[in-house]
């Protein structure tokens, strides 16, 4: 218990031995005189003086205890500052259904083998600002931008197809994340998008999605699974300073997205935060209780 606990100003403490040197030392010298018999009110003062003398020591000892702040540490947190902003758009449309990405797995539908290999991408965010956007006729927010890893992973387990709708928005989904990124502060802001199909539903055309993408300086990061439109995906994130990918199994998904794993790198300053608690009014409590003892046997001699 006593090792967690520390002082602020630890150099105050050596007043204690300035102190004790000057109790010694620096005694002062009154003039003597002869008193007979004075060795009678000597015995019965003698205790008493005892008991004052180790009452000024306690006072003047806790008092600069109390001065040097005696603080236990309690927790350290840790701050994120010029992290990198990530939003994860994936395609819940009809056609996410069919179950020819995972080789080994022929149970999976494409949407779950996406699922697993985003959960195992968010992990290795740590340091990440990630938000989740699925789109199919509509585009909807899964999950704001957050530092919470264990809670995206768990809304992820929960996204089904067609919860968007059957049809793909591709384009309206971009526009959508732009918005939401556009007036974040971070060392950069990217987009993930992944889709098996061509855009057959977005309202917003290529062109207003690529200007705004150059506008607000944001990176379109876009993922094709199988006969995806790879034309559109590919002038996103040629226009966006990104990197086009086409995945035809799982091996391929789990490749592209460690290849942008090490593509945006997220190199945090982190403050360390210490939470204290500070300890200085028990010396001092208790100073000032041995300091009103120390009075009251003062005045009774």
């Amino acid at each position: 218990m006593l090792s967690n606990i520390t002082f602020e100003f630890p150099y105050v403490l050596l007043l204690i031995l300035v102190f004790i040197i000057c109790s010694i030392y620096c005694k002062a010298k009154n003039p003597s005189y002869y008193i007979p018999h004075l060795n009678i009110f000597q015995k019965s003062n003698q205790r008493s003086s005892l008991v004052i003398k180790v009452l000024k020591y306690l006072i003047i000892s806790l008092s600069i205890i109390s001065l040097a702040s005696p603080v236990k540490e309690k927790d350290t947190q840790l701050i994120k500052n010029d992290g990198i902003n990530i939003l994860l758009n994936l395609d819940s449309s009809g056609s996410m259904k069919y179950q020819d990405l995972d080789k080994d797995d022929r149970t999976k539908n494409r949407f779950d083998v996406v699922k697993e290999i985003v959960k195992d991408f968010i992990s290795k965010r740590t340091n990440d600002n990630i938000g989740l956007i699925i789109f199919g006729d509509s585009v909807m927010m899964a999950s704001p931008l957050s530092f919470d890893k264990n809670a995206q992973k768990e809304i992820i387990d929960y996204l089904e197809i067609g919860m968007a709708g059957n049809n793909t928005a591709i384009l309206d989904s971009i526009a959508r994340s732009v918005n939401i990124l556009k007036d974040k502060k971070a060392k950069s802001n990217v987009i993930i998008v992944l889709s098996d199909g061509a855009d057959t539903a977005s309202k917003i055309p290529l062109k207003v999605v690529v200007k705004l993408l150059k506008k607000y300086g944001i990176k379109a990061y876009t993922i094709g699974i199988g006969n995806s439109n790879k034309a559109v995906l590919n002038q996103i994130s040629l226009q966006s300073n990104a990197k086009s990918y086409t995945a035809y199994s799982k091996n391929d998904l789990i490749a592209i997205y460690e290849d942008i794993n090490k593509l945006e790198k997220s190199e945090i300053d982190q403050n360390k935060i210490v939470l204290k608690d500070y300890l200085f009014f028990y010396p001092l409590f208790f100073a000032v209780l041995f300091l009103i003892l120390f009075i009251y046997l003062k005045n009774k001699e």
